[in-house]
């Protein structure tokens, strides 16, 4: 399939993505609470904002603004009946400014999880999240979105319905999970599963990877997890900008720019190709990891320590996957940065 994702890749050793969404909606006066996706229509030119902070900074590809843009989470604010809609705009939103950029950029249609469990653990049937997920790529793919993109997953079925979704919408794809529990996503999945569910999908994606999670350091060894499996399909490595704490009222991440240049260098090195950050990432984090990525030379694939010293302890001694060699103690080492 010969799209704009796909052209890019094939051309480049590594691609920048974008950082947050919420967390730089919040600094532009987004409440606790609020449905973001209605800022497409309600505050379209601070999604504009949103959408050039990432370009300017530095981004070949950034997410629109639509992870909640399903039915199900929309139906927590009335708007169940504007999926088309709100996806649509955002995306519309998106490809406006990819468009003034000067050079090629990627809008990717953000599509998160449905927030509803799959049976047999919860009611949600596949056929439901499919059709969900359809209506929501149907909105992107006409709002102008060059590939779909879902994110944050923590069940192999609720992946697989994405990528059905999508396969009926016929557009490209590439999927992240969010790999938060001791190395495992909160279903349980390892990076090892990972790879074998996607070697068995019918409809394959451009790339996929992790995003979210705990910290950077956890969800690099998620993706020397992949790397040590051999896949040959491109790896997306959007890491948290640090560790979230919460202060005078509000959720701060304490990465800084620096560190996550580091981060970005060490996925690299690790074998992603698409290198973004995810909660707590601003444009000044993304400037300084596209002149890290720059400037400085590919290195050896880390060891977990190297990734540790650099970067801060994991949050546990297993990466999930049982192997005991790939475990690293989980102690505070990252280096102070001022």
């Amino acid at each position: 399939m010969t799209n704009a994702l796909s052209r890019m890749l094939a051309e480049r050793d590594w691609i920048l993505a974008d950082g947050a969404t919420g967390t730089n909606l919040f600094n532009m006066g987004l409440t606790s609470g609020d449905a973001p996706e209605l800022w497409n229509v309600d505050e379209p030119e601070k999604i504009r904002a949103l959408y050039r902070g990432a370009v300017e900074a530095g981004s070949d590809l950034f997410l629109t603004n639509t992870f909640g843009g399903n039915a199900s989470r929309l139906k927590l604010h009335d708007a169940q009946g504007r999926v088309h809609e709100l996806n649509r705009i955002g995306a519309e939103l998106g490809r406006e400014v990819a468009d003034a950029a000067g050079r090629p950029v990627i809008v990717a249609g953000s599509v998160g999880p449905t927030g509803e469990i799959m049976e047999p653990m919860g009611t949600l049937t596949f056929a439901r999240a499919v059709e969900m997920f359809h209506e929501q790529a149907e909105g992107l793919k006409a709002g102008g979105a060059d590939v779909l993109w879902v994110e944050t997953i923590s069940a192999a079925e609720e992946f697989r319905a994405a990528a059905e979704a999508f396969r009926l919408a016929d557009m490209p794809w590439c999927g992240t999970m969010s790999f938060d529990t001791a190395g495992r996503t909160m279903m349980g999945i390892t990076s090892s599963d990972m790879v074998d569910n996607v070697a068995k999908l019918a409809y394959q994606p451009l790339a996929y990877g992790a995003n979210c999670g705990v910290g950077a350091s956890d969800l690099l060894r998620t993706i020397l997890g992949f790397s040590a499996r051999g896949t040959e399909t491109p790896l997306i490595s959007k890491g948290n900008a640090g560790i979230p704490k919460y202060h005078d009222g509000h959720i701060h991440y304490d990465g800084t720019p620096e560190l996550m240049a580091d981060y970005a260098c060490l996925a690299r090195d690790s074998g992603a190709t698409i290198i973004g950050g995810c909660c707590g990432t601003t444009p000044a984090h993304l400037k300084a990891m596209r002149e890290a990525l720059e400037t400085r030379p590919r290195g050896e694939r880390p060891s977990l320590d190297a990734i540790a010293t650099a970067l801060g302890g994991f949050s546990s001694a297993s990466d999930g996957t049982g192997e005991d060699a790939n475990a690293a103690p989980a102690r505070p080492r990252r280096r102070r940065r001022t």
